[in-house]
């Protein structure tokens, strides 16, 4: 189709015209059925030695470099057959004409909308393409070049031909055209075999009518072919860099905090640095300011896991940290088993690697004793039987294991006072262990178990947390509100538990200490114990006796208490349900030293001079990053999922696209709502201002771009009109540097061009686009990044790209929780990458700050934010090397030669 037309004009009238206009052509090639048969004889007959089609008046072509070497090819090199367009040009060339060099420039672009290469609308294998060749297999990359030199003449470039000869010469074309299509040959984007019209092999022969000769490449995604053109100013591929780039990544800040769904996840290190996780990174934060103050600070980075991180324990010495991840699969669907890292916090050097196939799912709690300075560690995984096992931290050998039980298990300790006795709590219980070691052989240790009774006191859902006090009492927080006191007694003779502990623990107390469930207990300094409640948001201190000392309530919009843990002084820690790290103490109060997102993330947008960054995603929430200051500078409720945003070149305004077809158009200064407009009703998955913010582009999975006047401030726009063509939901696009097209990729790999300022009209001649420069490149199919492909690939491998603004590299953002730096242009097979983990879900997005400082990657589904520091060649070598969970997603692609 030609575009959106005008305002009055629907979907159905142009669809009316797409289809007259089909007719047409096709009624055409009907009367020209004859002429094609005997086009294609004589095809056949071109197969014959070369030297018998050429002129008699004319010389022909030798290998030996001379002045008579055939326009349109470099004078060093044998020439060769060109074919142009869908078909090979029929006239044997009778004198020289001033075509480009080579395939610097290739033959002259076809001519009309009509005739462009492939003959269809798309780049992409989309339900655009015509034809039905065979489509190859998937993720193999098929690299069209010359065939081997002989002496072939040239064919005629349309640049030679007299205005007289032009007619006979489209005809001509029209009309192997239609032989091809007789012949089921298929066009560029359906044909994956060799050109039926050709000798098999053979140092002479032609590969294919449609493969472009030397000037286009192809690609295959689940089946279906992309083509894509080289541009005139690559002589040959091997020109085009190889090798990983020289630049690196380097962690700088990771944003946000795993307090939405885990324990265990906050805690002070002696070295005064708060550690805690997020994905599958463990970050030692070190708070900047004093209590209540401003955020600041640094972070270090321990990166040694390969999937999301469950828990923590950190040792009695305060330096060593155990850290537990759950199960994953790789990129081949096979399954990861769970582990335990123990590692030093002042190296980040692992230390053991403890229960390697010996977990289930996941690791759910952890625990080092206390009273023999951390010899043991206790283990619960995430099986259905919640195995509890006791672990040598220094052999790393297993020493005692036992089913728990069905129900959920949430907290785990040691006694301080006494490494014999364990007690684990979750979902309806509280079990006191009695361990004992076996005297260190592995595998000999007993575990038996005493249940707690509740007797007259109501039985609670839930018992999220338990602490032990310094005379050996436990106190428990449970589901209820309550705050249980469990005292030792000696065993009653008449009710042994399981083994015959000598003591067991019974109820003495109870206070009622919370509206809602109590999620954290924490024993500090003084003697005083800090509870933090669900609903209420509220800390209340207590002194011995369970009396009320006094109490803080946290904010609404940071959520529930999670975990408490006490800094230097008076200083408190506290984390969130909503994914924030707070400090403070309970007289100041507290602030957000750390904020994160607490769902999946997918809207990502650098600012244009800043050093500033906007995302969005499934949590509704509209957040805007001060990359220097590593803080929330702001955030606001779009009440919808928001998918994809853009700064306006200016920077005053920012448009945002939700989920339902609606975006909007906020006032970055004020957050005030500027614009707010619905095109169609479904999701919105990019936006995108032109480089000089005079229109707005706004892809659907309606299928359609709309394309808005911008105003100069950004803050009103009017619709324009609408690129109407692509079969499939638009997924990236990009304006081109002088602000006029767009290329744009949808979800069925089709690759189409518009031409915006003249009407939003769809440029059916793609070839003519191959040199078109463009102000950013974020489509994920195109000759510059097709090289970033894995093998095997089914199209959904990749789910972002962004190239530097100083063109030297790109970066990937994938399925598989990895970010890939290549170099630009990376339109090469087998091209390698850097490859760096951290994610712990598959990499939604990435973005180069404006001024190539930093790349920013967001996680899905763990709502991570990274934050890494692009590190040029002469620069400090990059981060440490993290164990890749799979296999490096480099493609490996063969090559169609």
């Amino acid at each position: 189709m030609d575009g959106a037309g005008g305002p009055g004009e629907g979907p159905a009238q142009e669809a009316l015209q797409s289809l007259s206009r089909r007719l047409q052509v096709q009624e055409k090639e009907m009367e020209l059925v004859k002429a094609a048969l005997a086009e294609a004889l004589r095809l056949l007959r071109l197969q014959a030695p070369p030297t018998s089609l050429q002129d008699p008046g004319t010389p022909g072509p030798t290998r030996d470099s001379s002045p008579a070497a055939p326009p349109g090819l470099p004078p060093t090199r044998s020439p060769s057959s060109v074919s142009r367009g869908t078909q090979t040009e029929t006239e044997v060339e009778t004198e020289p004409s001033p075509g480009p060099p080579g395939l610097s420039n290739g033959p002259a672009a076809p001519q009309g909308g009509g005739e462009e290469p492939g003959g269809t609308q798309s780049e992409g294998g989309g339900s655009s393409s015509s034809g039905t060749g065979s489509p190859g297999p998937p993720g193999l990359l098929r690299l069209v070049q010359p065939p081997q030199r002989t002496d072939t003449p040239r064919r005629n470039s349309s640049s030679s031909s007299s205005p007289s000869e032009r007619p006979r010469q489209k005809l001509s074309r029209k009309a192997a055209s239609s032989a091809n299509l007789l012949l089921r040959s298929g066009s560029t984007e359906s044909r994956g075999g060799k050109d039926p019209l050709s000798s098999p092999g053979g140092p002479g022969s032609r590969r294919s009518n449609y493969n472009l000769e030397g000037i286009s490449v192809k690609m295959f995604l689940r089946g279906r072919p992309i083509t894509m053109y080289i541009p005139s100013g690559i002589r040959s591929l091997e020109e085009l860099p190889s090798g990983p780039p020289p630049e690196t990544l380097s962690l700088d800040w990771v944003y946000g905090y795993r307090g939405r769904d885990s324990r265990s996840n906050l805690f002070v290190l002696r070295s005064g640095e708060v550690v805690y996780f997020i994905a599958c990174v463990v970050v030692l934060y070190r708070p900047g300011g004093g209590p209540g103050g401003p955020g600041g600070g640094g972070q270090r980075h321990y990166r040694g896991h390969t999937d999301c991180v469950r828990c923590l324990a950190v040792h009695p010495d305060g330096v060593r940290v155990a850290s537990g991840q759950t199960a994953g699969v790789d990129k081949d669907g096979k399954p990861l088993q769970p582990v335990v890292h123990v590692w030093d916090s002042e190296t980040l050097l692992k230390l053991q690697e403890i229960g390697l196939g010996a977990f289930e799912r996941g690791v759910g709690a952890l625990a080092f004793s206390v009273a023999d300075l951390g010899a043991f560690l206790c283990v619960v995984d995430d099986s259905n039987e919640h195995m509890l096992s006791v672990w040598d931290c220094s052999r790393g050998t297993k020493l005692a294991e036992i089913k728990s039980t069905n129900d959920s298990v949430l907290a785990v300790g040691f006694n301080p006072r006494d490494s014999s006795c364990i007690v684990t709590s979750g979902k309806s219980h509280v079990h006191f262990w009695n361990w004992s070691g076996g005297a260190g052989v592995p595998g000999n240790g007993t575990l038996t178990r005493k249940q707690g009774v509740f007797g007259k006191y109501k039985k609670p859902k839930f018992i999220p947390c338990f602490v032990f006090l310094p005379d050996g009492d436990i106190l428990t927080g449970d589901s209820e509100g309550n705050i249980l006191t469990w005292g030792r007694s000696l065993s009653d003779s008449r009710t042994p538990g399981r083994g015959g502990a000598k003591e067991t623990y019974g109820i003495v107390a109870q206070a009622h200490a919370h509206e809602g469930s109590i999620f954290a207990l924490c024993l500090l300094r003084d003697g005083t114990v800090l509870s933090g409640g669900g609903r209420d948001r509220r800390l209340v201190q207590w002194e011995p006796g369970l009396v009320a000392l006094q109490e803080a309530e946290i904010p609404e919009h940071f959520g529930a208490v999670r975990a408490i843990a006490e800094g230097p002084g008076s200083e408190l820690l506290v984390g969130t349900t909503k994914n924030a790290l707070l400090r403070g103490d309970l007289d100041q109060g507290f602030s957000p030293v750390i904020q994160g997102h607490t769902d999946e993330l997918w809207g990502l947008c650098t600012h244009p001079f800043q050093n500033r960054f906007l995302t969005c995603g499934h949590d509704r929430q509209l957040c805007l990053w001060d990359g220097e200051g590593h803080a929330l500078a702001w955030s606001i409720d779009l009440k919808e999922t928001g998918l994809c945003a853009d700064f306006h070149p200016s920077g005053a305004v920012v448009a945002v696209g939700l989920n339902t077809g609606r975006w909007l158009v906020l006032d970055t200064e004020t957050r005030e709502i500027v614009s707010d407009i619905t095109d169609g009703n479904e999701q919105l998955s990019v936006v995108r201002y032109s480089p000089d913010g005079l229109y707005l582009a706004i892809g659907s999975h309606d299928n359609m771009i709309y394309i808005y006047s911008v105003s100069s401030d950004g803050a009103k726009s009017s619709r324009f009109g609408r690129c109407v063509g692509h079969s499939s939901f638009i997924t990236h696009l990009d304006w081109s540097k002088d602000g006029n097209f767009i290329m744009s990729n949808s979800g069925d790999y089709e690759i189409l061009y518009w031409d915006v300022a003249g009407g939003c009209k769809l440029l059916r001649n793609r070839y003519e686009s191959r040199d078109r420069e463009w102000a950013t490149y974020t489509c994920v199919l195109g000759f510059h990044v097709y090289g970033v492909w894995p093998d095997g690939s089914d199209g959904t491998d990749i789910n972002s790209l962004c190239r530097s603004h100083n063109e030297r590299v790109v970066a990937v953002a994938d399925d598989f929780c990895k970010v890939h730096l290549f170099q630009y242009p990376c339109a090469r097979a087998k091209a390698p990458s850097l490859v760096y983990g951290g994610h712990g879900s598959h990499v939604t997005s990435v973005r180069f700050t404006h001024d190539d400082s930093h790349l920013v990657s967001l996680g899905g589904k763990d709502a991570s934010i990274f934050q890494w520091r692009v590190l040029g060649p002469g620069g400090a070598g990059p981060a440490p090397a993290t164990p890749s969970r799979t296999p490096s997603l480099s493609p490996a692609s063969s090559l169609d030669v």
